[in-house]
């Protein structure tokens, strides 16, 4: 891992960290003046008609969000629901960077996007709402720079651990574990992503001692492939235990209400929807760590609506606007904020999936460059058709 993109993680980590239960549970007063500094407050300079083409991650910019924005702006923001990073970059590369006027890459794809040179640096004077926004995120996002501009803005964080159906099995906190997913039990009621999946067996066999610790995988191929040999032989091993692979937000739902799945390692956005809705459904950080995300935004080197893009961005960085996005989605906004606008439910859905010291414990995805993506392809092709 580069210097720059170590750095940009442990930026990461400080700022979700900084936002705890006591940040959740502050007071009416600070709630009503944030509420009076949203979206409603647009400046004339932003005012304008057009549209604005954007892809990003299911649940990021619901529909009333997209309502507010285009009744204070005049602007239509036509959105795309974006399922992975692969997605996105295929996308990418088949339009040369075109038909999106802002896209929604997570921060540890630098390198393959660096290499891809299919996004344009942001003027950052031109987004007014920029220091709503939490500052380490502001920094972490900074390793996205090069060819003279930052090419990565935060906008949402969240988390990838166990969820499971509470009228099916119990666990709790400092008890569940990476590994619950292949108990005996489990057998074929589990779902995963494959690359993520195999990447948490890997976290969990070294828990063990049974693996050199998986962040060692980064390192170069010779210590990626030693470590990926023995997670491939243990996932295909355990490939019956898998009912179902998931692809995408809306799946991983799917997966628990239709489909027959009991417990799984999934993003936490789908879940706590769930949750909310009084399904019998949990989520909650394993004793070894949750794996942690920061999705941003950037614009892609054929985007024709700039000015639209910019009223976009100045838009959504309030904390009416996070809150609006957390409430509809289940994931984190990085606004500064935002958790005083929060409905209960929301409060109460976080506080359940990161309890005790779950947030410090956070496991922060590392930078992923072009090689190790398309090595790990290798394996996750191997697992899958075991």
């Amino acid at each position: 891992m580069s210097p720059r993109a170590k750095n940009a993680s442990t930026r990461t980590a400080r700022a979700a960290r900084a936002f705890t239960r006591r940040t959740l549970l502050r007071g009416a007063t600070a709630a009503a003046t944030a509420a009076a500094m949203g979206p409603w407050v647009v400046r004339d300079a932003f005012s304008s008609s057009g549209e604005v083409h954007v892809i990003v991650w299911t649940g990021y910019l619901p529909n009333d969000l997209i309502a507010d924005f285009t009744k204070a702006t005049g602007i239509k923001a036509h959105v795309s629901p974006l399922g992975s990073n692969e997605e996105l970059i295929n996308k990418m590369k088949a339009t040369k960077g075109r038909g999106f006027d802002v896209i929604s890459p997570t921060l540890n794809r630098r390198g393959q996007w660096i290499d891809l040179k299919l996004t344009q640096p942001w003027d950052l004077k031109r987004i007014n709402s920029l220091n709503n926004v939490e500052p380490s995120f502001i920094n972490a996002s900074q390793a996205w720079t090069w060819d003279g501009g930052q090419h990565h803005l935060p906008y949402a964080w969240g988390t990838e651990a166990i969820s499971w159906r509470t009228d099916l099995w119990q666990s709790e906190y400092g008890q569940l574990s990476l590994g619950d997913l292949w108990i005996p039990e489990m057998k074929g009621k589990v779902q995963g992503r494959p690359h993520s999946t195999m990447a948490g067996i890997g976290r969990y066999l070294a828990s063990i001692g049974e693996l050199p610790p998986f962040e060692q995988a980064y390192k170069d191929e010779e210590n990626m492939r030693k470590i990926w040999d023995g997670i491939t032989r243990f996932a295909v091993e355990h490939k019956p235990w898998i009912k179902i692979f998931w692809n995408d937000h809306n799946s991983q739902k799917a997966n628990f209400m239709q489909n027959g799945c009991v417990i799984g390692q999934t993003w936490d956005g789908p879940a706590i929807e769930l949750m909310k809705e009084g399904k019998p459904v949990r989520y909650m950080a394993p004793k070894e760590g949750a794996f942690a995300w920061l999705d941003g935004l950037s614009m892609p080197v054929g985007a024709k609506n700039i000015p639209q893009a910019y009223a976009l961005l100045d838009f959504i960085y309030t904390a009416q606007a996070g809150a609006q996005m957390v409430k509809a989605s289940g994931y984190n906004s990085a606004v500064k904020n935002v958790a005083d606008l929060l409905d209960e439910a929301s409060k109460a859905a976080f506080q359940a999936s990161y309890p005790g010291d779950a947030l410090s414990r956070l496991w922060w995805w590392p930078d992923e460059p072009t090689w190790y993506a398309s090595i790990r392809a290798e394996y996750r092709d191997k697992f899958v058709a075991a």
